[in-house]
């Protein structure tokens, strides 16, 4: 490739960041993941609960058919705690607007494939998340 290639980023503090992000394995994740794994509960990581269908949750419980996404705030929309970018605001806000729809869609998707969604935010409590998850799987099993 002989052109000089050009970052989508706005600056090389940005594009640092957004590689910087990680798909799975997150401190909040990882975090309730040690808690449901301690209740004796097993699960799949970062995988599709339909395999047709190009969404992936965290935690996945396929016998019970509970999906589990641990949101981050700003990725999210977190009504409480997500913020605007203070560069490419316009970007960033429908950026963030479509993966709140997304999020909405992937709900009624699973849902109407007789799944279980439980959506955690990633400022909640592990332990208070753990229980939600906890619960949900065993009411189906």
């Amino acid at each position: 490739m002989s052109a000089k290639y050009t970052s989508w980023a706005s600056s090389p503090s940005a594009r640092s960041t957004m590689q910087g992000n990680r798909r799975r394995d997150t401190k909040p994740e990882l975090a309730v993941r040690r808690l449901v794994h301690a209740q004796g509960l097993r699960y799949r990581v970062d995988v599709r609960p339909i395999p047709d269908l190009n969404r992936r949750a965290d935690l996945v419980f396929t016998r019970a058919r509970v999906a589990v996404m641990i949101d981050g705030c700003y990725w999210h929309g977190c009504p409480d705690h997500g913020t605007r970018a203070k560069t490419n605001d316009e970007y960033w806000s429908a950026k963030i607007a479509r993966n709140v729809e997304r999020d909405r869609e992937t709900n009624q998707l699973l849902s109407e494939a007789g799944w279980v969604v439980v959506r955690a935010w990633e400022h909640e409590d592990p332990a208070l998340v753990c229980s939600r998850i906890v619960a949900s799987v065993r009411a189906r099993t």
